[in-house]
C-alpha cells in the first residue's frame, strides 16, 4: 500500500468515534517501533516529522525510511509535516512526497494566519496533499515551538468556523488546554471539553487535532530518572482524558514526548546496568521495543484505533 493522505482516515474516525495517533519520528528505530505497533494492532497511523527532525535526519533519509516501512506493512500510513513554520518548508515537504503538511500560523494575527494557511492550502490541494492548520496557541516548548503561558490562548469556536471556511484547510488543531513538552500542567490536569464541543458544533465535518497530548507516562519518567536523568515534576495528559477526547470528536492526537521518554529511558537503563556495552544495537533494540509497546498502549487502550485499518 502506498503512502496515503489523512482524508479517508479522518472520515472513518469521525463516523466511528476514535482518534488516530500521530507519532513524531526522528530515526529508524522510532519509525520501526511505531509501525510495528500499528501493524500488530491493525491500526492506521500518521508518521510526522517536525522541521527539526527533518534537519536532523535529512529529508531523503527520512522519506526512504518511511517508504521502507510502507513496503513492509498493509496498513494506511500518512507522512505528515508537524508544525511547518512557513510556506517554503511546507512546499519543500509537499514536493518531497509528504502526503500531509501542517502550516502553523498560530503565532500570527488571525488575518495573517488565514492568508498564510490559504497559500499553503492552494499549493497543496493542487498536488493532492492535505493541510492541517492551527488556531489558538498552546503553551510549552518542543522543537521549534516555544510559547509562554501568558501568550497561550484558547481557540474561539466562531473564529474556527470562519477560519476553515476562508482557508479550506482539511483539519484544524485547536487549543483546549494541552501544552507542548513534558511539563503540561502545574495543578490538576483538565481540558476544555466545552470548547471542543462548541468547535465541533460549528465545524462538524472538519477533523479536529490535539497537539501537546503526550501522557508523560510516569513509569517512563521514573525509568529515566532512576538511570541518571533529571526530569522532576513532569506531568502530561492522563490517558482517561485522552480517551474521552478520542470519543468526543478529536480525530488526530499528537505524541512526541512519550516516545522521547521511552527511547531515553531504555537506553539509559542499558548503559547504567551494563557499562561495558558499546554496541549501539545493544541499547537501541530495547529502545525500539519500548517505543513499540508504548505506541501499542496508545492505539489499543487510549485512542481506540485498533482494527480500524
Amino acid at each position: 500500500m502506498p503512502l496515503v493522505t489523512t482524508k479517508e482516515m479522518f472520515e472513518k474516525s469521525m463516523k466511528e468515534g476514535y482518534a488516530i495517533g500521530a507519532f513524531n519520528v526522528n530515526n529508524m528505530e522510532i519509525i520501526q517501533g511505531i509501525v510495528d505497533a500499528a501493524q500488530e494492532e491493525h491500526s492506521p497511523v500518521i508518521l510526522q516529522a517536525s522541521s527539526g527532525a527533518i534537519k536532523y535526519a535529512r529529508p531523503n533519509y527520512l522519506k526512504k525510511m518511511v517508504e521502507a516501512a510502507v513496503e513492509e506493512t498493509d496498513i494506511p500510513i500518512a507522512l505528515h509535516l508537524d508544525h511547518g513554520p512557513d510556506f517554503e518548508t511546507c512546499k519543500a515537504c509537499i514536493d518531497a512526497g509528504f502526503t500531509s503538511v501542517m502550516i502553523d500560523g498560530s503565532k500570527y494575527s488571525f488575518e495573517e494566519n488565514v492568508e498564510l494557511t490559504k497559500k499553503v492550502v492552494d499549493y497543496a490541494h493542487e498536488r493532492g496533499v492535505v493541510v492541517e492548520a492551527e488556531l489558538g496557541q498552546l503553551a510549552g516548548i518542543e522543537d521549534d515551538v516555544n510559547v509562554s503561558e501568558s501568550d497561550a490562548k484558547y481557540t474561539d469556536p466562531d473564529q474556527a468556523k470562519e477560519f476553515v471556511e476562508r482557508t479550506g484547510c482539511d483539519s484544524l488543531a485547536i487549543a483546549i488546554g494541552t501544552s507542548h513538552g513534558a511539563y503540561k500542567f502545574k495543578g490538576e490536569a483538565k481540558l476544555r471539553f466545552d470548547i471542543l464541543a462548541k468547535v465541533k458544533e460549528k465545524i462538524p465535518n472538519t477533523p479536529i487535532v490535539l497537539h501537546g497530548a503526550s501522557t508523560v507516562i510516569e513509569e517512563l519518567v521514573a525509568m529515566c530518572n532512576e538511570n541518571g536523568a533529571n526530569i522532576p515534576g513532569a506531568k502530561g495528559v492522563p490517558d482517561e482524558i485522552l480517551n474521552e477526547a478520542s470519543k468526543s470528536g478529536v480525530s488526530k492526537i499528537n505524541v512526541d514526548t512519550d516516545l522521547r521518554l521511552a527511547m531515553t529511558g531504555a537506553i539509559r537503563k542499558v548503559l547504567k546496568e551494563e557499562p561495558s556495552v558499546f554496541d549501539p544495537r545493544k541499547y537501541l533494540t530495547p529502545a525500539r521495543d519500548l517505543i513499540k509497546s508504548t505506541v501499542q498502549h496508545k492505539i489499543r487502550d487510549v485512542f481506540g484505533s485498533s482494527n480500524k485499518a
